[in-house]
This record gives structure tokens, C-alpha cells and sequence, in this order.
């Protein structure tokens, strides 16, 4: 088992590097996330790297092409843990968090980025080109730095590390800060604390302090405003008090992962334009915190104006992939179709600052995915996906195990295996 695995991730390192070539991507339907709308028959024609145009009619005369029923721009998953993880299991493959370390705040996710992790040509091959992954909180409710990422499995697949702070609150900040929430909130203000009086701080003395001096370091742009903070929270008190903490620090960038009660509070979301990053299959009340989940969380907060991205909370390392699904699921419950491809391309795109993406238009990254039907439908698959105009193999580690063991010819299995 161990062995075939290291083989097949040798075999994904040592495949070659393609070039962006210039192509015509021709779609039944062309989904552009801008005010052209949905094109029928539209075609998409990159070159360099870039969108050189997007529009209906005839391919350029000798241009290579590529056909399909749906074409749309690269899926962005908003919150993973893709290519930190190898197996979730194993402590030496899994760098998600670190429980036993002295540091939170400073801990960087793109340390531990493995471009070369299986889950990344998996995530690839259901249309996502672009990744946000997060660490997860051990120790203290200060998760660390999070990055974003391509799905090339290449070199110098991380285009922004250091992208945005995580910090967890409600029930699980709660228990990491001594056991509740009064804890947990405690220990958020006395960190700004620590950050805004860190020369008389840290300088003087390093005791009774929060975060640690590092940590008060890698926690000063996001406390400035400068860096982007993700805060996981799904129940309706812990968003408000959210909320409140964001009146008291206007200059702060907040993004909420969770929300599962955020439809409660629609209106004061929207109106603080504080965007969400949700799980559209939370639906039950699991915990505490989510006694009023709903299937319709996520059309309600767009009605009310929240942006909104959708991503697969439960699994986010190797199945960030099923966002796709979780949004279609999001559709039969009310969410209007452009709403929910949005909140997997344009959304994510200006949640995080990625210029240029989750869009098809001139002059646009050149991240283009062709679909074989509906994106959102289950039974849909890429037949192409281009990152930044390069071709991308559409294989897997899983891929090449099915091609391997489909292709034995089980007539010459030894007699055990026959029957």
C-alpha cells in the first residue's frame, strides 16, 4: 500500500511541464460570470497565458480547438486543507496544525504545501484551479497564515502565502481557550491588545502575554486591517457578537466560514458587506451551535445581498472537489443558478483579492475549465482544464490505478482469481 502510493507520487513528480499554447475552447454554453451572461455557442480563445477573447461565432481560422457542452472559468474553492494533508491519519503526513507547538498566530499553512499531494490532481480534475487552504487550530483559536494556491502540482503553485489569519470561535474556540466563550473572547482582545502595545509589550517583557512574540508579529497586519481574517462561527450569538467586535474595529477584513444560523442575521451580514464562506449541505443540527440549520441558508443570505461562497466543510482536504455538488444541492433549494456559480468563481475571487479570476474576459487569467454538461450536475465531468493557459493532464493517481487494473486481461490472473 505504502509502496504503491510513493510510486504513484513519483510518477506525478516526474511528469513533464506543459507549455500555454494558443487555443479556442468552444462551448454549447459559455458561462462567463460577467454581464455577457450565458453565451450560446460562445467561444473563448487564449493565448500567453491570458483570455484574449470571449464571444459567439466562428474559432479563429487553424487555431487548435477544444469542444464541449459547458464552458466556465477555473473553480475557486474558498476554505481547504488541499496539499496539507496527505493522509488525515498519519501525523507524519498531515501538517494541517500543530497541537504541541508554542506558536499559533505565526504559523504559516504554505510551509507545509505539498503540491505533489494526490488530493491536488483530484481537486484539479472536477474544475478547480485555485485553492484556499486554510490551517487548522490545536492549541489556541489562532489557526496561523493561510495561502492560495493553483492546482498544477507544480512548482511554485503558492501565488500568495500569508493571504489571510484564521481564527476559530464559537464552540471550538471556546473549548481551546479554557472551556467557553467568554474565554475565547477574552483571549481574541487581549491578542489585538498584545499587537497594538507590542513595543511596551514585547520589548520590556514577554509575560502574561496572549500570543508570543512571533505571533504578535505575523498577527500585526491582520489586526491593521491589511490582511484579510477568516473567522469560523456558525451559530447566531457568535455571529453577532462578530458583528459587534467588527463595529468596535471598522478597519478590520472579515470573512465568516460556517454561518450555519447565518440566515438569521441576513440583513446585518449584508449591510456590514461582511461575506460568508459556507457549506450548503449543513443542514441538520448537529451541534449546539446549529440548531437552526437549514438547506436554505445559503439562498436566503444571497437574497438578502451576503456574498456568498460555497465550499465542502466537512472533508476539505481531499474532497474540496464536491463544493460543485454542495452548490447544485444549493440550487434545488432555492439558490438562483448564476448565484451558486459565483459563489464558486467570482466570490472566492474577490473574497480573497485574486485579480483577474473566477471570470472569462479579455485580459483574464486564462483559467478555463470545459465541462461534458452541467457543472453543478453530478453526473458532469471537465473534459479540459486549463490553468493560466496550460493544458492540464486529466489524470489522477486514481485514474491511473482504474487504467491499470481495467487493462489486466483477467484470464491470466493465477486460478485463485478466477471464477
Amino acid at each position: 500500500m505504502i509502496r504503491s502510493l510513493i510510486l504513484g507520487l513519483v510518477a506525478l513528480c516526474l511528469a513533464p511541464v506543459a507549455a500555454a499554447e494558443p487555443v479556442a475552447i468552444l462551448g454549447e454554453k459559455v458561462w462567463t460570470g460577467t454581464a455577457q451572461g450565458t453565451l450560446t455557442n460562445g467561444v473563448v480563445v487564449i493565448d500567453n497565458g491570458k483570455i484574449v477573447s470571449v464571444g459567439t461565432g466562428a474559432a479563429p481560422a487553424g487555431m487548435p480547438q477544444v469542444k464541449a457542452e459547458w464552458v466556465t472559468p477555473g473553480l475557486i474553492s474558498a476554505f481547504s486543507r488541499t496539499g496539507i494533508t496527505e493522509v488525515p491519519g498519519e501525523k507524519s503526513a498531515n501538517d494541517t496544525g500543530a497541537g504541541g507547538s508554542p506558536f499559533s498566530a505565526a504559523l504559516s499553512a504554505a510551509d507545509g504545501f505539498n503540491p505533489d499531494a494526490t488530493p491536488i490532481a483530484v481537486t484539479r480534475l472536477e474544475g478547480f484551479t485555485r485553492i484556499a487552504v486554510a490551517p487548522d487550530a490545536r492549541a489556541k483559536l489562532f489557526a496561523g497564515q493561510g495561502f492560495l494556491a493553483d492546482t498544477s502540482g507544480q512548482p511554485g503553485s503558492v501565488f500568495k502565502d500569508r493571504a489571510f489569519a484564521f481564527i476559530v470561535l464559537g464552540e471550538r474556540g471556546a473549548s481551546l481557550s479554557g472551556g467557553s466563550r467568554p474565554a475565547a473572547w477574552a483571549a481574541l482582545r487581549g491578542a489585538f491588545d498584545d499587537v497594538r502595545f507590542f513595543t511596551a509589550r514585547y520589548m520590556t517583557h514577554n509575560d502574561g502575554n496572549v500570543l508570543t512574540r512571533m505571533d504578535a508579529q505575523a498577527f500585526m497586519p491582520a489586526v491593521k486591517g491589511e490582511q484579510l481574517i477568516l473567522i469560523e462561527a456558525r451559530r447566531t450569538s457568535d455571529l453577532e457578537a462578530i458583528m459587534d467586535f467588527k463595529q468596535e474595529n471598522p478597519m478590520l477584513k472579515i470573512a465568516i466560514v460556517g454561518a450555519d444560523e447565518g440566515w438569521r442575521v441576513a440583513d446585518r451580514l449584508a449591510a456590514m458587506k461582511i461575506p460568508v464562506i459556507m457549506d450548503a449541505f449543513s443542514n441538520l443540527p448537529a451541534s449546539f451551535s446549529q440548531l437552526a440549520a437549514t438547506s436554505e441558508n445559503a439562498a436566503r443570505l444571497a437574497r438578502a445581498g451576503v456574498p456568498v461562497a460555497i465550499v465542502n466543510l466537512d472533508d476539505a482536504s481531499h474532497q474540496a472537489r464536491l463544493a460543485a455538488q454542495i452548490a447544485g444541492n444549493a440550487v434545488a433549494n432555492g439558490l438562483p443558478f448564476d448565484t451558486a456559480m459565483k459563489a464558486l468563481t467570482t466570490v472566492p475571487a474577490e473574497i480573497f483579492g485574486m485579480s483577474g479570476l473566477g471570470v472569462l474576459a479579455p485580459g483574464a487569467r486564462a483559467d478555463v475549465v470545459a465541462w461534458d454538461g452541467d457543472p453543478l450536475e453530478i453526473t458532469s465531468a471537465p473534459v479540459a482544464v486549463f490553468i493560466d493557459g496550460v493544458s492540464e493532464p486529466m489524470e489522477s493517481r486514481q485514474t491511473k490505478l482504474r487504467d491499470r487494473y481495467l487493462s489486466l486481461d483477467h484470464t491470466d490472473r493465477p486460478l485463485a482469481y478466477k471464477h
